[in-house]
């Protein structure tokens, strides 16, 4: 080609190449524009919950230890004669002491106490506390009946910064991004471990996604496998971590991830997770049951401990593994954990009168709030539905 043609062809490569680059930062900017609306507007739709009424004792009240046994499982309480926390109990002979939790709901308050309760002919005949003074009257936390999700099915319960056990990041960090805290969001070094791992084993035992990728595709694209998807999200992932800190993203992640299906109800978070599988508060999750939560992050279908309780132990305790290998618990805990069962709560706890009471609840309220208050905004609904009554009156109907 002549001189001129080679200036053309030049000018021309120049031209594309900043064309490109001008198409590149917008697409760049309009990636980060996206990922700060709707992170910050978004936090997060969060539905309607429905509580029974607290279950009441005082001194005269009819109820027998079976009975207050029988409701306090269905809490989540678990018996351990050393009362460690809140949500435990222990039973003696004709007397129970119980480590209740706390509530506050809309300014219906109930601390948490150390509560000695006496039994005598089917009646509480006595309440004292640590101390052993008189006590008028006990509150136990409400029982969630369920929530009111929207049609797209994704249900949540939100925990605070506060609420999340120092031990969930931490292993959270060990098993599925190690280098959570030094990275922008992608890390290069994890897709070449995950490689070595899952070549070594035989088996898909490490993901190279970090947190922060896992966070963007839970949050804002679909699960479809193109090199257009992976690209975007990389990008959103450095979007949000040049924006938000490494707690808030944490933070986010603990809240939003989804980790199980109940019917047309998508499980998200640990807050809701913890209930589902085990019918307690996140706090009050012990080593094997949290360990099990994180390894249903993998893949709550593939690991769904109701309908593959082999693969979901053989991955609990490969997490719980891992807890070990990093110092995030001892070896000794590791060990006594593994012998755990999956010790999941009943999935059909939820009796099909409660199930018929939340529809009355949601078409009660449909004509005081809007559907969109129901199905976002967090509220929490005290329901008059006794769940001890309620339990006594199906014996009675089927027998």
């Amino acid at each position: 080609p002549t001189r001129p043609g080679l200036k053309r062809a030049r000018n021309f490569l120049l031209g594309a190449a900043a064309g490109g680059f001008v198409l590149a930062v917008l697409y760049v900017g309009y990636l980060a524009l996206t990922v700060r609306v709707q992170f910050e507007g978004r936090r997060w739709d969060v539905p309607a919950q429905v509580y029974a009424a607290p279950l009441e004792l005082y001194a005269g009240r009819s109820l027998s230890q079976d009975d207050l046994v029988a409701e306090l499982k269905r809490l989540g309480y678990r018996e351990d004669p050393r009362l460690p926390s809140s949500g435990t109990y222990r039973v003696g002979l004709g007397r129970m002491e119980l480590s209740t939790r706390g509530f506050d709901f809309a300014g219906d308050k109930e601390p948490a106490r150390l509560v000695s309760i006496a039994f005598s002919g089917g009646r509480i005949t006595g309440l004292r506390d640590k101390r052993g003074n008189a006590m008028p009257i006990v509150r136990l936390n409400p029982l969630l009946i369920g929530s009111l999700f929207a049609a797209h099915g994704e249900d949540r319960l939100i925990v605070s910064p506060q609420e999340i056990p120092p031990l969930l990041p931490a292993t959270l960090k060990a098993v599925e991004d190690q280098r959570f805290d030094s990275h922008w969001g992608v890390d290069p070094l994890a897709v070449l471990r995950a490689l070595f791992v899952n070549v070594t084993s035989g088996e898909i035992r490490q993901g190279a996604s970090t947190l922060t990728q896992q966070l963007v595709r839970s949050y804002f694209l679909s699960n479809e496998r193109t090199w257009g998807r992976k690209l975007r999200e990389a990008l959103m992932a450095i979007a949000l971590e040049m924006r938000y800190s490494k707690d808030e993203l944490m933070h986010a992640y603990v809240n939003e991830i989804y980790l199980g299906q109940d019917g047309a109800r998508a499980v998200h978070g640990f807050g809701l997770a913890s209930q589902f599988y085990f019918g307690k508060p996140l706090g009050e999750l012990e080593l094997h049951e949290l360990a099990l939560l994180v390894a249903e992050v993998r893949g709550p279908t593939y690991y769904d401990p109701r309908r593959h309780p082999d693969r979901a132990l053989e991955r609990r305790n490969f997490v719980l593994q891992r807890m070990a290998d990093e110092g995030i618990a001892t070896n000794a805990a590791v060990q006594a954990a593994a012998e755990h069962d999956l010790g999941l709560v009943d999935d059909t706890r939820r009796s099909a009168t409660q199930s018929a009471f939340l529809g009355l609840v949601r078409r009660q309220l449909s004509s005081e709030y809007a559907r969109d208050d129901l199905e976002r905004k967090g509220l929490v609904v005290l329901s008059t539905l006794d769940p001890t009554v309620q339990a006594a009156a199906e014996r009675a109907l089927a027998s």
